[in-house]
């Protein structure tokens, strides 16, 4: 049996190069994509022609319903803010921030994980050039490698540690473009808008198309995804 490791896969661009480098470092990629009640669900669309053309050993799409809960701009009846503004220099968590959604997303990957013997997570978590959301961060996944240890059968029985991998974690979004790239991720198949219009075209003017954007740019390359004219 390979290294499994179990991939948290949105369907965007940064979930889809986390889970080319898993395959890069030969693990055994079993993809895991939450339908949490995002407006911008055509997402979990993307996740499953990422998860075809890259061929995962499996891909599940999970439901987890966050809008009963609602809070934040993606999974309740708020508006997606569209300032222009350069979100990677705000010191304020957006309204698209989803409470507690990295939690959730790897405590569902930890379950599975632990059914499958795995002790590798993937995730595409950014701390650079992200918009200002707290469970991205070094000490949020340090932290949830610990509670593994400890909530879990394999955790308390000492079989090897569970391991939260994010390889994207300080690299910039033009950086993370290149090394896509240079593994061969079409950008085509992948969906990162928060608000598209019903030909799933992007607005290109939230938080995630313009970071998204000025990535493509610094990279020195075109974003192959249709955007809406302005």
């Amino acid at each position: 049996m390979g290294r499994r490791a179990v991939v948290l896969l949105s369907g965007g661009l940064d979930s889809a190069t986390a889970l080319a480098i898993a395959v890069e470092q030969a693990y055994e990629p079993y993809a895991l994509t939450l339908r949490y009640g995002q407006r911008h669900e055509r997402e979990v669309d993307a996740a499953c022609r990422v998860a075809k053309a890259i061929r995962v050993i499996r891909h599940v799409v999970a439901d987890v319903d966050l809008r009963a809960f609602g809070g934040s701009a993606l999974t309740a009846d708020l508006e997606v803010p569209k300032s222009g503004r350069a979100v990677a220099d705000s010191e304020e968590i957006p309204v698209t921030y989803v409470p507690a959604r990295n939690t959730i997303f790897l405590s569902m990957a930890l379950a599975w994980a632990e059914v499958l013997r795995a002790s590798d997570i993937f995730i595409g978590v950014n701390a650079v050039d992200y918009s200002g959301y707290p469970d991205c961060r070094p000490e949020f996944l340090d932290a949830f490698e610990r509670l593994a240890a400890l909530g879990t059968k394999a955790g308390v029985q000492g079989r090897r540690p569970f391991r939260v991998h994010a390889p994207l974690i300080d690299l910039t979004k033009a950086e993370i473009i290149q090394r896509g790239l240079a593994l061969g991720v079409d950008y085509g198949m992948t969906r990162s808008c928060y608000d598209p219009d019903e030909s799933d075209a992007a607005c290109g003017e939230c938080d995630s198309c313009r970071l998204r954007l000025t990535g493509f740019a610094a990279a020195g390359a075109r974003d192959p995804v249709p955007y809406q004219p302005h």
